[in-house]
């Protein structure tokens, strides 16, 4: 049961009656009749039980973008519903235009749309569907709540894919569709073609020079079918924000714009995201589903609040490849995760793969390394200097083992991890 605002203006109204005749029974009086009239009002009410609601399947968005929920509200009494519904949603949803308003005719349905606009990745979920159905009078009305269950899934924005087209140009180049040839030790043999000034003088072929009687070269094509895999970690320092996106959010957007070339470089690519446990695992996706699946994977993923477990996943890496790799191990430079768990780890790994450590750094920190004007910007600068210490101090460890290690800023590292997977397959180093 609920009222609605004309119940506390109806007895407000009653103050003219009051005034005239101020008595205790004039008060009963209207007082009783107000509450009659609710009562009828309740009573003539078409009850909510009568209503039949669905929901239609919700689209996938990406983050930063709009989709909708659509219910269907069929009235399957004989009598016209009048009222309002809610659409209730978590408020991560960002739902708009949940309110509606009914009037049903009997045996009828209605479509009602709730805009939504996602402000956190993953799944969505909507809450109860509420429906107040009102007498003739608008006074009181009927209650009930629906569980129809929904939900609308975020995807990754993929910001960096602005970065694509420009790293897919110097791919034409290094893959040889261009009239650029790069040539280089480990690259598969492609074609001769008659020297230039500007070669290398290393990629003479001296025997079709001496066939041709003029000075041949070899070019040379960068390999395919190589493998790289992704390895995001989803634990407690994933969860960190840095210029208001969380970790983990960054470190997917990087993964995905290299995903995306180096599956048009013909190379596979996988995937392995955890913490203590594995939590998901793209493998064998071809080239044209490969970013779908990913961005399924990585959807509902969540940092939790826990250490990771960098043998259970350089097992998993073990378990998806044993041939040698390039594994790029998305995680935060935090001294203290590193040498505890990874830093063990990677020994094995440079083993048998190439390794890529890929952080995001705070750009929050530099600038307040930069700022020392008072005591306490002093004294934040002290703290900011030592913390950048120690991540460079972390980053020449793990140079020292062999690994790469590529510590930019959210902006940054996309592109960046990018340029050097080009720079890899440049000298044929996958």
């Amino acid at each position: 049961m609920a009222v609605s605002g004309r119940f506390p203006l109806l007895l407000l109204a009653g103050l003219v009656a009051v005034v005239l005749q101020p008595t205790r029974q004039m008060v009963l009086l209207w007082v009783g009749i107000v509450l009659l009239a609710v009562i009828v009002d309740l009573v003539l009410a078409v009850g909510p039980g009568h209503l039949s609601i669905e929901r239609e399947a919700t689209s996938q968005v990406r983050l930063g973008e709009s989709g909708a929920s659509s219910l269907l509200v069929t009235n399957t009494s004989r009598r016209r519903v009048r009222g309002v519904l809610r659409d209730a949603w978590q408020p991560s949803a960002g739902a708009t235009g949940e309110r509606h308003q009914l009037s049903i005719p009997g045996g009828e349905r209605r479509r009602f749309t709730t805009v939504l606009l996602p402000t956190r990745r993953g799944d969505r979920l909507a809450d109860r569907v509420t429906v107040r159905s009102f007498g003739p009078l608008r006074m009181g009305a009927r209650q009930h709540s629906f569980d129809v269950g929904g939900s609308i899934r975020a995807l990754p924005p993929f910001a960096s894919r602005k970065h694509l087209p420009s790293r897919l140009a110097t791919l034409r180049q290094l893959d040889g569709r261009s009239a650029v040839r790069v040539r280089g030790q480990g690259t598969e043999f492609d074609s001769l073609r008659d020297y230039v000034e500007g070669d290398d003088v290393r990629s003479i072929d001296w025997r079709a020079t001496a066939r041709r009687q003029h000075v041949v070269v070899r070019t040379w094509q960068p390999e395919r079918d190589r493998r790289v895999i992704l390895v995001l970690d989803t634990s407690r320092t994933s969860a960190g924000r840095v210029e208001q996106m969380p970790r983990l959010d960054s470190e997917m957007d990087a993964a995905l714009l290299l995903a995306a070339l180096a599956s048009r470089a013909g190379d596979r690519v996988d995937l392995i995201a955890g913490d203590r446990w594995v939590r998901a695992r793209v493998t064998g996706s071809s080239r044209s589903a490969l970013l779908g699946d990913l961005v399924q994977a990585m959807s509902p993923l969540q940092p939790a609040l826990l250490e990771a477990s960098w043998p259970t996943l350089a097992t998993a890496i073990a378990d998806t490849s044993r041939r040698r790799a390039l594994v790029v191990l998305l995680t935060t430079l935090e001294p203290a995760a590193i040498e505890e768990s990874l830093l063990p780890t990677l020994a094995s790994l440079t083993l048998h793969h190439r390794v890529v450590v890929a952080s995001v750094s705070d750009p929050a920190l530099v600038a307040m390394a930069a700022r020392r004007d008072t005591t306490a910007q002093a004294y934040d600068a002290a703290a900011a200097e030592r913390t950048l210490e120690l991540r460079r101090r972390t980053a020449a460890m793990l140079a020292g083992l062999g690994v790469t290690v590529i510590d930019a800023s959210p902006e940054d590292l996309p592109p960046r991890l990018a340029d050097h997977y080009l720079l890899l397959k440049s000298q044929g180093l996958l």
